[in-house]
C-alpha cells in the first residue's frame, strides 16, 4: 500500500466513523448511512474499507 492509498484509506475510516457514530445516535437512518458509505466509497476508493463494507467499487 502507498501512501496514496494509505491516506484514502485513513480518510475512508475517519469519514465512516463519524457515519456510524451519527446512526448509533439517531441522528442518520440505516438508509442516510448507506448512501453515505456510498459516496464516501467512490470519493476515496479504499482497498481495506471496500472489502469490509462489501460492497463494490463503480
Amino acid at each position: 500500500m502507498d501512501k496514496e492509498q494509505f491516506r484514502a484509506e485513513r480518510l475512508y475510516q475517519m469519514s465512516i466513523s463519524v457515519a456510524k457514530s451519527m446512526l448509533k445516535k439517531g441522528v442518520i437512518s440505516e438508509k442516510e448511512f448507506l448512501e453515505i458509505d456510498t459516496i464516501l466509497l467512490k470519493k476515496y476508493r479504499p482497498t481495506l474499507g471496500t472489502l469490509l463494507s462489501g460492497k463494490p467499487l463503480t
